[in-house]
């Protein structure tokens, strides 16, 4: 299910509510929803615009009967500029972003009916959650007022393990003194760096190809169903395609002893460097991040801050149903991550231009994700 579909069933659920009649309010016309005559459904539309979405019912209003000047026409019902949390699991299709989410965020205009978020999860599939809901201003936008996004990878630990290991020993656990090193080469990342060896899109002199990492670490790891994960979170102005899982495949080259770690420096440099991509089942978009408006208007008594503090057990709750045990699941039907480990052999991390122009191989997925803004797709 690409976003247009996904955004349809949205609309559906809503659509189903406001079309249920309700009480006739003297001076106001009925419900918003009441049944649109055959003659007036053509001037309904769906409207799109730049970097969010906007849904808009266009209706004319119904025409005065004779001998009733003295009433009150009718007054349309306003809607308002809102943001929805949102959150999904990437199975089966491709989420807005193609990975899954437990905390996107989308602006639109809506008549805010009571119980809104109720009736629209009721015709929503379970895995595809209305968490929050938040007024705006009315200029808002939720893909140019983003700050910055925090995506979370999740990972069989096995994956750190030495490659003279076994490819996929279920046994494995990650040690302190791995997790450690792990930690120290993410943390290179953060500041300002050319990532144009983490994505196909840009060149090693385009501007746009530097991107600032605010943070980036691996978290403790857990259990689940016998098999060690652990959870890698990089919190980043914005992304280009494939970025992370580059940025993920690359760390995971040099713990297992295929890369030297001063492959991370000459990546950023202008020659071509070949570096592996990691599967997309794990990545997941986090958070996504409003600080400069929620310093202009959190505070200003009319709007309400846009962090979902009171959303976070939701959100958790959401993840530890959905999104975990489906990667737990898919990883161990069809071994993703460990396929993916089998080819890094082919990888040539000492290559110029010309030598790696040829490496690099792809692992098929139903889960294959791509993080990023507006440069994605």
């Amino acid at each position: 299910m690409g976003f247009p579909r996904l955004w349809a069933t949205l609309l559906r659920a809503w659509g189903r509510w406001t079309a249920r009649p309700g009480p006739r309010v003297p001076g106001l016309p009925p419900m918003a929803g009441n049944k649109v005559p055959p003659a007036l459904a053509s001037h309904q539309q769906d409207r799109k615009v730049r970097g969010g979405w906007v849904w808009e019912d266009t209706q004319h209003p119904p025409k005065r009967a004779k001998g009733s000047e003295d009433e009150e026409p009718p007054r349309k019902l306003p809607k308002r500029k809102i943001v929805l949390l949102m959150a999904y699991s990437g199975k089966g299709y491709h989420g807005m972003q193609g990975v899954s989410a437990a905390g996107q965020v989308v602006s639109l205009k809506v008549w805010l009916i009571d119980n809104i978020l109720d009736k629209i999860n009721s015709h929503l599939p379970s895995h595809i959650r209305i968490l929050g809901l938040k007024r705006v201003t009315g200029g808002f936008n939720s893909k140019n007022k983003c700050d910055a996004r925090t995506y979370c990878y999740m990972l069989p630990t096995f994956a750190f393990a030495h490659k003279d290991r076994d490819v996929q020993d279920e046994s494995y656990r990650l040690s302190a003194e791995t997790l450690q090193q792990v930690n120290r080469l993410l943390a290179c990342y953060k500041g300002t760096h050319s990532f144009h060896n983490f994505t196909s899109q840009k060149g090693p002199r385009e501007p746009s190809a530097r991107r600032y990492i605010l943070e980036m670490y691996c978290e403790e790891p857990f259990v689940r169903e016998g098999l060690e994960f652990a959870v890698i979170k990089v919190k980043g102005q914005s992304f280009m395609m494939h970025q992370i899982r580059k940025m993920v495949g690359l760390v995971v080259a040099i713990v297992k002893g295929y890369a030297p770690e001063s492959v991370l420096e000459r990546s950023w440099g202008e020659e071509k460097v070949d570096v592996p991509k990691a599967p997309g089942l794990g990545l997941v978009l986090e958070r996504v991040h409003f600080e400069k408006y929620n310093q202009r208007f959190g505070s200003d008594g009319l709007h309400e801050p846009l962090d979902w503090t009171q959303e976070e057990g939701k959100v958790a709750a959401f993840k530890e149903q959905y999104i975990y045990p489906t990667i737990v699941s898919t990883e161990r039907d069809e071994r993703s991550m460990a396929q993916w480990l089998s080819t890094l052999p082919i990888h040539n991390f000492s290559a110029t231009a010309l030598g790696a122009s040829g490496t690099g191989a792809k692992v098929p997925s139903s889960l294959e994700g791509s993080e990023g803004d507006g440069d994605t797709h």
